[in-house]
Protein backbone atom coordinates (compact mmCIF):
# COMPACT_ATOMS: atom_id res chain seq x y z
CA UNK A 1 0.00 0.00 0.00
CA UNK A 2 1.46 3.34 -0.79
CA UNK A 3 2.44 5.46 1.99
CA UNK A 4 -0.20 7.54 1.87
CA UNK A 5 -3.08 6.26 1.26
CA UNK A 6 -5.83 4.76 3.38
CA UNK A 7 -8.09 1.88 2.87
CA UNK A 8 -11.51 1.56 3.82
CA UNK A 9 -12.11 -1.14 6.08
CA UNK A 10 -16.13 -1.73 6.25
CA UNK A 11 -19.37 -1.09 3.98
CA UNK A 12 -20.10 -0.13 0.25
CA UNK A 13 -16.73 0.84 -0.48
CA UNK A 14 -14.79 -1.61 1.84
CA UNK A 15 -11.66 -2.06 0.11
CA UNK A 16 -11.25 0.97 -1.76
CA UNK A 17 -8.08 2.50 -1.50
CA UNK A 18 -8.41 6.58 -1.07
CA UNK A 19 -5.17 8.95 -1.31
CA UNK A 20 -4.03 11.45 1.86
CA UNK A 21 -2.62 14.49 1.44
CA UNK A 22 1.05 14.74 3.21
CA UNK A 23 0.86 17.49 6.14
CA UNK A 24 2.22 18.39 9.12
CA UNK A 25 0.32 16.46 12.16
CA UNK A 26 -2.04 14.38 9.79
CA UNK A 27 -2.52 10.57 11.47
CA UNK A 28 -4.83 8.56 9.35
CA UNK A 29 -6.48 6.34 12.55
CA UNK A 30 -5.39 3.18 11.76
CA UNK A 31 -7.44 0.22 10.61
CA UNK A 32 -7.56 -1.57 13.63
CA UNK A 33 -8.65 1.15 15.68
CA UNK A 34 -11.12 2.38 13.06
CA UNK A 35 -12.43 -1.53 13.04
CA UNK A 36 -12.74 -0.79 16.89
CA UNK A 37 -14.17 1.96 17.00
CA UNK A 38 -17.00 1.39 14.26
CA UNK A 39 -18.03 -2.00 16.57
CA UNK A 40 -18.51 0.28 19.47
CA UNK A 41 -20.53 2.77 17.45
CA UNK A 42 -22.48 0.08 15.84
CA UNK A 43 -22.93 -1.10 19.72
CA UNK A 44 -24.45 1.62 20.48
CA UNK A 45 -26.58 3.26 17.66
CA UNK A 46 -28.60 -0.43 17.68
CA UNK A 47 -27.38 -0.59 13.40
CA UNK A 48 -29.50 2.43 12.79
CA UNK A 49 -27.29 3.62 10.41
CA UNK A 50 -29.52 5.28 8.16
CA UNK A 51 -30.82 7.95 10.65
CA UNK A 52 -27.19 8.69 11.48
CA UNK A 53 -25.64 11.77 11.28
CA UNK A 54 -21.66 11.92 11.87
CA UNK A 55 -19.87 15.11 12.40
CA UNK A 56 -15.73 15.15 11.60
CA UNK A 57 -14.77 18.57 12.99
CA UNK A 58 -10.66 17.70 12.53
CA UNK A 59 -10.95 15.62 9.60
CA UNK A 60 -7.83 15.87 7.89
CA UNK A 61 -7.45 12.26 5.99
CA UNK A 62 -11.66 11.78 6.42
CA UNK A 63 -10.96 8.28 6.85
CA UNK A 64 -13.70 8.44 9.81
CA UNK A 65 -15.92 10.23 8.25
CA UNK A 66 -15.99 7.98 4.95
CA UNK A 67 -15.99 4.85 6.83
CA UNK A 68 -19.47 5.82 8.52
CA UNK A 69 -20.35 7.16 4.90
CA UNK A 70 -19.51 4.01 3.53
CA UNK A 71 -21.59 1.92 6.64
CA UNK A 72 -24.87 3.63 5.39
CA UNK A 73 -24.57 7.03 7.56
CA UNK A 74 -27.36 9.20 6.40
CA UNK A 75 -25.32 12.38 6.26
CA UNK A 76 -21.28 12.98 7.27
CA UNK A 77 -19.66 16.50 7.59
CA UNK A 78 -15.92 16.65 7.43
CA UNK A 79 -14.78 20.17 8.67
CA UNK A 80 -10.69 20.85 7.80
CA UNK A 81 -8.47 24.39 7.49
CA UNK A 82 -5.82 22.61 5.72
CA UNK A 83 -6.78 23.68 1.87
CA UNK A 84 -4.60 21.04 0.69
CA UNK A 85 -6.15 18.57 2.97
CA UNK A 86 -9.90 19.84 2.42
CA UNK A 87 -9.47 19.94 -1.52
CA UNK A 88 -8.28 16.03 -1.55
CA UNK A 89 -11.38 15.32 0.52
CA UNK A 90 -13.33 17.14 -2.03
CA UNK A 91 -11.68 14.80 -4.33
CA UNK A 92 -12.10 11.42 -2.51
CA UNK A 93 -15.98 11.99 -2.17
CA UNK A 94 -16.60 12.48 -6.14
CA UNK A 95 -14.76 9.86 -6.69
CA UNK A 96 -16.58 7.90 -4.82
CA UNK A 97 -19.65 9.89 -5.65
CA UNK A 98 -20.73 10.19 -2.17
CA UNK A 99 -23.58 12.81 -1.79
CA UNK A 100 -24.65 11.75 1.45
CA UNK A 101 -20.59 13.69 2.51
CA UNK A 102 -20.72 17.31 3.07
CA UNK A 103 -16.95 18.76 3.19
CA UNK A 104 -16.47 22.29 4.77
CA UNK A 105 -13.32 24.56 5.15
CA UNK A 106 -13.41 25.61 8.04
CA UNK A 107 -12.02 26.45 11.74
CA UNK A 108 -13.10 23.74 13.68
CA UNK A 109 -14.14 25.79 17.02
CA UNK A 110 -15.92 28.60 15.32
CA UNK A 111 -17.78 26.26 13.24
CA UNK A 112 -18.70 23.92 16.15
CA UNK A 113 -20.13 27.05 17.95
CA UNK A 114 -21.62 28.31 14.73
CA UNK A 115 -23.55 25.40 13.95
CA UNK A 116 -25.02 25.24 17.97
CA UNK A 117 -25.82 28.43 17.46
CA UNK A 118 -27.93 27.43 14.17
CA UNK A 119 -29.11 24.45 16.14
CA UNK A 120 -27.69 21.34 14.29
CA UNK A 121 -27.17 18.61 16.40
CA UNK A 122 -25.27 15.26 15.12
CA UNK A 123 -25.50 11.43 16.62
CA UNK A 124 -21.78 11.15 16.44
CA UNK A 125 -18.79 13.64 16.74
CA UNK A 126 -15.32 12.85 15.65
CA UNK A 127 -12.92 14.49 16.96
CA UNK A 128 -8.96 13.58 15.93
CA UNK A 129 -7.22 16.89 16.58
CA UNK A 130 -3.72 17.66 16.40
CA UNK A 131 -1.68 17.11 19.63
CA UNK A 132 -0.16 19.46 21.62
CA UNK A 133 -2.31 22.04 20.78
CA UNK A 134 -4.79 21.42 23.38
CA UNK A 135 -7.90 21.39 21.20
CA UNK A 136 -9.61 18.72 22.82
CA UNK A 137 -9.83 20.69 25.76
CA UNK A 138 -10.82 23.64 23.30
CA UNK A 139 -13.47 21.42 21.45
CA UNK A 140 -14.88 18.78 23.24
CA UNK A 141 -17.12 21.18 25.78
CA UNK A 142 -18.37 22.28 22.50
CA UNK A 143 -19.94 19.28 21.35
CA UNK A 144 -22.25 18.95 24.62
CA UNK A 145 -24.49 21.84 22.01
CA UNK A 146 -23.78 19.48 19.41
CA UNK A 147 -25.33 16.23 19.91
CA UNK A 148 -28.37 14.58 19.37
CA UNK A 149 -30.19 12.65 23.22
CA UNK A 150 -27.92 9.95 23.63
CA UNK A 151 -25.40 10.87 20.72
CA UNK A 152 -21.78 9.90 21.21
CA UNK A 153 -18.04 11.62 20.74
CA UNK A 154 -15.01 9.82 19.69
CA UNK A 155 -12.10 11.39 21.08
CA UNK A 156 -8.19 10.66 19.99
CA UNK A 157 -5.72 11.79 21.82
CA UNK A 158 -2.08 11.61 22.74
CA UNK A 159 -2.73 10.53 26.66
CA UNK A 160 -5.77 8.61 28.59
CA UNK A 161 -8.29 11.04 29.62
CA UNK A 162 -8.51 11.67 33.12
CA UNK A 163 -11.90 10.70 34.21
CA UNK A 164 -11.74 9.54 37.79
CA UNK A 165 -10.68 10.88 41.20
CA UNK A 166 -9.33 14.67 41.59
CA UNK A 167 -7.14 14.80 38.51
CA UNK A 168 -10.49 15.50 36.44
CA UNK A 169 -10.35 18.22 34.27
CA UNK A 170 -13.01 21.51 33.99
CA UNK A 171 -13.05 20.26 30.15
CA UNK A 172 -13.83 16.68 30.90
CA UNK A 173 -16.81 17.57 33.25
CA UNK A 174 -20.34 16.13 32.64
CA UNK A 175 -18.70 13.77 29.97
CA UNK A 176 -18.65 10.07 30.79
CA UNK A 177 -15.68 7.20 29.22
CA UNK A 178 -18.33 4.66 27.61
CA UNK A 179 -15.46 2.87 26.30
CA UNK A 180 -11.90 3.52 25.66
CA UNK A 181 -8.86 1.62 24.13
CA UNK A 182 -4.88 2.42 23.34
CA UNK A 183 -2.94 0.71 20.09
CA UNK A 184 0.59 2.26 19.80
CA UNK A 185 0.75 5.61 20.84
CA UNK A 186 -2.76 6.59 20.36
CA UNK A 187 -5.33 6.69 23.18
CA UNK A 188 -8.93 6.65 22.22
CA UNK A 189 -12.30 6.84 23.75
CA UNK A 190 -16.22 6.82 23.22
CA UNK A 191 -17.54 9.78 25.20
CA UNK A 192 -21.66 10.75 26.27
CA UNK A 193 -22.84 12.86 28.06
CA UNK A 194 -23.54 12.05 31.66
CA UNK A 195 -27.17 11.47 32.39
CA UNK A 196 -28.65 14.55 33.79
CA UNK A 197 -29.83 13.62 37.86
CA UNK A 198 -33.73 13.86 37.71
Amino acid sequence: MAQHQVRIIGGAWKRTLLPVVDALGLRPTPDRVRETVFNWINHQLGSDWEQATFLDLYAGSGVLGFEAASRGAAKVTMVDNHAPAVRQLEANRDKLKADNITVLRADALTLAQDLATRGQRFDVIFLDPPYQQDLLAKTLPLCAALLLDGGMVYAEAEAPLPTEGDDVPDWLNGWEVVRADKAGMVYYHLLKLQEKAA
